[in-house]
Protein backbone atom coordinates (compact mmCIF):
# COMPACT_ATOMS: atom_id res chain seq x y z
CA UNK A 1 0.00 0.00 0.00
CA UNK A 2 1.10 3.24 -0.74
CA UNK A 3 1.81 6.27 1.86
CA UNK A 4 -0.51 9.07 1.34
CA UNK A 5 0.45 12.54 2.32
CA UNK A 6 -2.54 14.56 1.75
CA UNK A 7 -5.57 14.15 3.48
CA UNK A 8 -8.25 11.98 1.18
CA UNK A 9 -10.72 15.01 1.88
CA UNK A 10 -8.70 17.41 0.09
CA UNK A 11 -7.75 15.29 -3.14
CA UNK A 12 -10.10 15.70 -6.66
CA UNK A 13 -9.16 13.47 -9.33
CA UNK A 14 -5.60 13.81 -8.12
CA UNK A 15 -4.83 17.21 -8.76
CA UNK A 16 -4.29 20.24 -5.73
CA UNK A 17 -6.97 22.60 -5.70
CA UNK A 18 -4.70 25.26 -4.97
CA UNK A 19 -3.83 25.20 -8.44
CA UNK A 20 -7.19 26.02 -8.95
CA UNK A 21 -7.56 29.02 -6.60
CA UNK A 22 -4.13 30.25 -8.30
CA UNK A 23 -6.21 30.21 -11.96
CA UNK A 24 -8.61 32.19 -10.59
CA UNK A 25 -6.90 34.51 -8.68
CA UNK A 26 -5.06 35.48 -12.06
CA UNK A 27 -8.80 36.14 -13.96
CA UNK A 28 -10.26 37.75 -11.30
CA UNK A 29 -7.28 40.56 -10.94
CA UNK A 30 -8.80 42.21 -13.94
CA UNK A 31 -12.05 42.91 -11.65
CA UNK A 32 -10.10 44.47 -9.26
CA UNK A 33 -10.39 48.78 -8.16
CA UNK A 34 -6.35 48.20 -7.79
CA UNK A 35 -6.04 46.99 -11.36
CA UNK A 36 -8.68 49.62 -12.71
CA UNK A 37 -6.78 52.28 -10.98
CA UNK A 38 -2.91 51.28 -12.39
CA UNK A 39 -4.95 51.41 -16.18
CA UNK A 40 -6.12 55.31 -15.08
CA UNK A 41 -2.84 56.43 -14.15
CA UNK A 42 -1.21 54.75 -17.05
CA UNK A 43 -3.14 56.36 -19.51
CA UNK A 44 -3.07 59.40 -17.58
CA UNK A 45 0.37 59.23 -17.77
CA UNK A 46 0.65 59.41 -21.57
CA UNK A 47 -2.08 61.72 -22.35
CA UNK A 48 -0.54 64.04 -20.34
CA UNK A 49 2.74 63.50 -21.55
CA UNK A 50 1.44 63.66 -25.31
CA UNK A 51 -0.04 67.00 -24.31
CA UNK A 52 2.72 68.62 -22.90
CA UNK A 53 5.03 67.60 -26.11
CA UNK A 54 2.20 69.15 -28.22
CA UNK A 55 1.96 72.39 -26.16
CA UNK A 56 5.46 72.04 -26.13
CA UNK A 57 5.82 72.15 -29.69
CA UNK A 58 3.11 75.05 -29.87
CA UNK A 59 5.25 77.32 -27.86
CA UNK A 60 7.96 77.04 -29.40
CA UNK A 61 6.34 78.16 -32.46
CA UNK A 62 4.63 80.75 -30.83
CA UNK A 63 7.92 82.05 -29.62
CA UNK A 64 9.78 82.03 -32.80
CA UNK A 65 6.90 83.64 -34.77
CA UNK A 66 7.10 86.22 -31.94
CA UNK A 67 10.55 86.98 -31.87
CA UNK A 68 10.35 87.25 -35.83
CA UNK A 69 7.47 89.32 -36.40
CA UNK A 70 8.11 91.97 -33.64
CA UNK A 71 12.10 92.37 -34.98
CA UNK A 72 12.46 95.89 -36.88
CA UNK A 73 14.38 94.32 -39.61
CA UNK A 74 11.10 92.42 -40.23
CA UNK A 75 8.81 95.23 -40.10
CA UNK A 76 11.22 97.18 -42.69
CA UNK A 77 12.14 94.18 -45.33
CA UNK A 78 10.16 91.06 -44.10
CA UNK A 79 6.58 91.84 -44.66
CA UNK A 80 6.24 89.54 -48.41
CA UNK A 81 6.53 86.81 -46.95
CA UNK A 82 7.67 84.73 -49.71
CA UNK A 83 10.14 87.80 -49.96
CA UNK A 84 14.51 87.85 -50.47
CA UNK A 85 14.67 89.04 -46.68
CA UNK A 86 12.67 85.97 -45.53
CA UNK A 87 13.76 83.31 -47.78
CA UNK A 88 17.86 84.92 -46.79
CA UNK A 89 16.13 84.29 -43.38
CA UNK A 90 14.84 80.54 -43.55
CA UNK A 91 18.06 79.60 -45.20
CA UNK A 92 20.57 81.46 -42.82
CA UNK A 93 18.46 79.77 -39.46
CA UNK A 94 18.33 76.63 -41.23
CA UNK A 95 14.62 76.25 -41.64
CA UNK A 96 12.04 76.41 -44.39
CA UNK A 97 10.40 79.90 -45.46
CA UNK A 98 6.37 77.53 -44.95
CA UNK A 99 8.15 77.16 -40.98
CA UNK A 100 8.72 80.85 -40.77
CA UNK A 101 5.45 81.83 -42.39
CA UNK A 102 3.30 79.58 -40.00
CA UNK A 103 5.46 80.41 -37.39
CA UNK A 104 4.19 84.24 -37.77
CA UNK A 105 0.79 83.97 -38.63
CA UNK A 106 0.27 81.83 -35.38
CA UNK A 107 1.88 84.57 -33.24
CA UNK A 108 -0.13 87.71 -35.34
CA UNK A 109 -3.59 85.99 -35.37
CA UNK A 110 -3.16 84.80 -31.79
CA UNK A 111 -2.68 88.22 -30.43
CA UNK A 112 -4.73 90.20 -32.73
CA UNK A 113 -7.13 87.70 -33.92
CA UNK A 114 -10.19 86.68 -31.44
CA UNK A 115 -12.01 84.09 -33.29
CA UNK A 116 -8.42 82.71 -34.15
CA UNK A 117 -7.57 82.27 -30.45
CA UNK A 118 -10.85 81.30 -29.59
CA UNK A 119 -10.67 78.52 -32.04
CA UNK A 120 -7.42 77.25 -30.44
CA UNK A 121 -8.89 77.83 -26.99
CA UNK A 122 -11.51 75.50 -28.16
CA UNK A 123 -8.73 72.50 -29.29
CA UNK A 124 -8.29 71.88 -25.69
CA UNK A 125 -5.74 69.13 -24.92
CA UNK A 126 -6.52 67.73 -28.60
CA UNK A 127 -4.93 70.75 -29.70
CA UNK A 128 -1.34 70.08 -31.95
CA UNK A 129 0.93 72.09 -34.43
CA UNK A 130 -0.94 70.27 -37.37
CA UNK A 131 -4.50 71.36 -36.22
CA UNK A 132 -3.65 74.70 -35.27
CA UNK A 133 -2.18 75.24 -38.82
CA UNK A 134 -5.16 73.94 -40.67
CA UNK A 135 -6.83 77.27 -38.74
CA UNK A 136 -4.10 79.25 -40.50
CA UNK A 137 -3.88 80.52 -44.40
CA UNK A 138 -1.68 78.69 -46.94
CA UNK A 139 1.18 80.98 -47.98
CA UNK A 140 1.13 82.51 -51.30
CA UNK A 141 2.62 79.70 -53.41
CA UNK A 142 5.88 80.69 -55.41
CA UNK A 143 6.39 80.81 -58.65
CA UNK A 144 8.46 78.37 -59.73
CA UNK A 145 11.17 79.59 -62.25
CA UNK A 146 11.22 78.45 -66.12
CA UNK A 147 13.75 75.80 -66.56
CA UNK A 148 16.68 77.69 -68.43
CA UNK A 149 17.34 76.83 -72.46
CA UNK A 150 19.93 74.90 -73.41
CA UNK A 151 21.29 71.22 -73.29
CA UNK A 152 23.50 70.05 -69.93
CA UNK A 153 25.90 67.00 -69.39
CA UNK A 154 25.42 66.44 -65.73
CA UNK A 155 22.72 66.85 -64.41
CA UNK A 156 22.56 66.66 -60.42
CA UNK A 157 18.93 66.12 -58.75
CA UNK A 158 17.47 66.61 -55.42
CA UNK A 159 13.46 65.65 -55.69
CA UNK A 160 11.14 66.81 -53.17
CA UNK A 161 9.80 62.94 -52.52
CA UNK A 162 5.99 62.75 -50.87
CA UNK A 163 5.95 60.81 -48.50
CA UNK A 164 2.93 58.16 -47.90
CA UNK A 165 2.85 58.91 -44.35
CA UNK A 166 2.64 61.61 -42.16
CA UNK A 167 6.20 61.37 -40.35
CA UNK A 168 6.23 63.45 -37.59
CA UNK A 169 2.45 64.86 -36.93
CA UNK A 170 3.42 68.54 -37.55
CA UNK A 171 7.18 68.84 -36.06
CA UNK A 172 10.09 70.36 -38.48
CA UNK A 173 11.35 67.60 -39.77
CA UNK A 174 8.18 66.43 -42.11
CA UNK A 175 9.01 67.36 -45.63
CA UNK A 176 5.62 68.82 -46.02
CA UNK A 177 6.27 71.61 -43.69
CA UNK A 178 9.59 72.65 -45.37
CA UNK A 179 9.16 72.97 -49.09
CA UNK A 180 6.13 71.75 -51.68
CA UNK A 181 6.58 67.79 -52.22
CA UNK A 182 6.09 65.74 -56.10
CA UNK A 183 4.39 62.53 -56.03
CA UNK A 184 5.19 60.49 -58.05
CA UNK A 185 3.05 61.03 -61.15
CA UNK A 186 4.37 64.54 -60.84
CA UNK A 187 8.22 63.42 -60.71
CA UNK A 188 7.25 61.58 -64.34
CA UNK A 189 5.25 64.03 -65.21
CA UNK A 190 8.51 66.59 -64.58
CA UNK A 191 10.62 64.13 -67.18
CA UNK A 192 9.60 65.96 -70.25
CA UNK A 193 11.39 69.06 -68.83
CA UNK A 194 14.24 66.95 -68.01
CA UNK A 195 14.75 65.73 -71.25
CA UNK A 196 14.30 68.86 -72.98
CA UNK A 197 17.19 70.46 -70.99
CA UNK A 198 19.52 66.86 -71.12
CA UNK A 199 22.10 66.40 -73.77
CA UNK A 200 21.75 63.20 -75.73
CA UNK A 201 25.19 62.04 -73.62
CA UNK A 202 24.50 63.19 -70.13
CA UNK A 203 24.75 61.84 -66.49
CA UNK A 204 22.39 61.86 -63.61
CA UNK A 205 22.88 62.09 -59.76
CA UNK A 206 19.53 61.81 -57.60
CA UNK A 207 19.15 61.82 -54.43
CA UNK A 208 16.14 59.09 -53.03
CA UNK A 209 15.66 57.96 -49.96
CA UNK A 210 15.60 54.65 -48.09
CA UNK A 211 11.49 54.67 -48.14
CA UNK A 212 11.37 55.98 -51.95
CA UNK A 213 14.03 53.51 -53.92
CA UNK A 214 10.35 51.29 -55.37
CA UNK A 215 9.75 55.08 -57.20
CA UNK A 216 13.15 55.01 -58.49
CA UNK A 217 12.78 53.07 -61.96
CA UNK A 218 10.00 54.50 -62.82
CA UNK A 219 11.15 58.29 -62.56
CA UNK A 220 14.67 57.41 -63.93
CA UNK A 221 12.79 55.62 -67.06
CA UNK A 222 9.99 58.99 -67.37
CA UNK A 223 13.23 61.23 -67.27
CA UNK A 224 15.06 59.11 -69.85
CA UNK A 225 17.81 57.60 -67.71
CA UNK A 226 19.18 54.11 -66.82
CA UNK A 227 20.63 53.02 -63.42
CA UNK A 228 24.20 52.68 -63.15
CA UNK A 229 25.12 52.80 -59.41
CA UNK A 230 24.95 54.44 -56.69
CA UNK A 231 26.99 56.99 -53.95
CA UNK A 232 25.94 56.57 -50.25
CA UNK A 233 26.02 59.50 -47.68
CA UNK A 234 26.39 58.44 -43.90
CA UNK A 235 24.74 61.06 -41.93
CA UNK A 236 26.91 59.82 -39.17
CA UNK A 237 24.19 60.52 -36.28
CA UNK A 238 21.03 58.91 -36.08
CA UNK A 239 17.65 59.40 -37.37
CA UNK A 240 13.95 59.30 -38.00
CA UNK A 241 12.15 55.98 -39.33
CA UNK A 242 9.78 53.72 -39.12
CA UNK A 243 11.65 50.23 -38.95
CA UNK A 244 15.04 51.26 -37.70
CA UNK A 245 17.63 54.64 -37.42
CA UNK A 246 17.85 55.54 -41.76
CA UNK A 247 21.47 57.26 -41.28
CA UNK A 248 21.66 57.17 -44.69
CA UNK A 249 20.94 58.46 -48.01
CA UNK A 250 21.37 57.36 -51.48
CA UNK A 251 22.84 59.22 -54.46
CA UNK A 252 21.86 57.37 -57.75
CA UNK A 253 23.88 57.83 -60.82
CA UNK A 254 22.16 57.21 -64.16
CA UNK A 255 23.05 57.66 -67.42
CA UNK A 256 22.01 57.78 -71.11
CA UNK A 257 24.48 57.93 -74.25
CA UNK A 258 27.95 57.88 -73.37
CA UNK A 259 27.81 58.78 -69.68
CA UNK A 260 31.40 57.65 -68.24
CA UNK A 261 33.47 59.69 -66.03
CA UNK A 262 36.06 61.91 -67.92
CA UNK A 263 38.80 62.35 -65.72
CA UNK A 264 41.43 59.20 -65.04
CA UNK A 265 41.69 56.06 -63.25
CA UNK A 266 43.08 56.81 -60.20
CA UNK A 267 40.59 60.13 -59.49
CA UNK A 268 38.02 57.71 -59.61
CA UNK A 269 39.17 55.20 -57.27
CA UNK A 270 40.21 58.05 -55.01
CA UNK A 271 36.44 58.35 -54.20
CA UNK A 272 34.90 56.39 -51.88
CA UNK A 273 31.30 55.04 -52.63
CA UNK A 274 30.49 56.22 -49.02
CA UNK A 275 30.75 59.50 -47.25
CA UNK A 276 30.41 60.24 -43.89
CA UNK A 277 29.71 63.50 -43.57
CA UNK A 278 27.65 64.91 -40.68
CA UNK A 279 24.10 66.37 -41.36
CA UNK A 280 23.86 70.03 -41.22
CA UNK A 281 20.73 72.00 -39.11
CA UNK A 282 19.33 72.53 -42.15
CA UNK A 283 16.31 70.39 -43.77
CA UNK A 284 17.11 67.86 -46.70
CA UNK A 285 20.55 70.16 -46.94
CA UNK A 286 23.10 67.79 -48.66
CA UNK A 287 26.90 68.19 -48.44
CA UNK A 288 28.88 70.46 -50.98
CA UNK A 289 31.45 67.40 -51.01
CA UNK A 290 28.65 65.64 -53.16
CA UNK A 291 29.65 68.52 -55.48
CA UNK A 292 32.89 68.28 -55.22
CA UNK A 293 32.88 64.79 -56.16
CA UNK A 294 30.62 65.58 -59.53
CA UNK A 295 32.91 68.05 -60.02
CA UNK A 296 35.95 65.94 -59.96
CA UNK A 297 34.71 63.29 -62.18
CA UNK A 298 33.29 65.68 -65.16
CA UNK A 299 35.63 68.75 -64.87
CA UNK A 300 34.38 71.40 -67.29
CA UNK A 301 31.07 69.80 -68.24
CA UNK A 302 28.24 71.81 -68.53
CA UNK A 303 25.84 70.92 -64.87
CA UNK A 304 23.08 72.05 -63.67
CA UNK A 305 21.33 71.41 -59.97
CA UNK A 306 17.35 70.94 -59.97
CA UNK A 307 15.19 71.68 -57.18
CA UNK A 308 18.38 74.19 -55.75
CA UNK A 309 18.36 75.04 -52.44
CA UNK A 310 21.71 77.13 -52.02
CA UNK A 311 22.62 80.23 -53.10
CA UNK A 312 26.64 79.23 -54.28
CA UNK A 313 27.58 79.86 -57.49
CA UNK A 314 30.21 77.78 -58.96
CA UNK A 315 31.94 77.65 -62.49
CA UNK A 316 30.15 75.70 -65.16
CA UNK A 317 26.93 75.20 -62.78
CA UNK A 318 23.37 76.66 -63.22
CA UNK A 319 20.78 76.27 -60.72
CA UNK A 320 16.73 76.12 -60.96
CA UNK A 321 14.31 75.77 -57.91
CA UNK A 322 12.15 77.90 -55.60
CA UNK A 323 14.73 78.45 -53.72
CA UNK A 324 17.85 79.23 -56.07
CA UNK A 325 18.90 82.76 -57.46
CA UNK A 326 19.02 80.83 -60.99
CA UNK A 327 22.30 80.97 -63.26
Amino acid sequence: MGISYLPASIKVSGKCPKFKFMNKEIINYKETDEYKLLIEDSQSILTEGIFRSRQELIDTYKELGKRITTDPLYKKWGQKTQGKFMQSLAQDIGNSIQVLYYAGQFYERLTNDKEFSTAVEKLGKNASWSKIRALLPEPKKVETPELPEGKYQVIYADPPWEYDVDLSSGATRSPTNNYPVMDLQALKNFGEKVKEISHKDCILFMWITAPKLNWMNDVLEAWGFGYKTNLIWDKIKPNMGHYSSVRHEILVIAGKGTCSPICDGKTIQSIDSVQSIEKSARHSEKPKEFVEIIDKLYPDYKKIELFARNKEQKKNWSYWGNESDGN
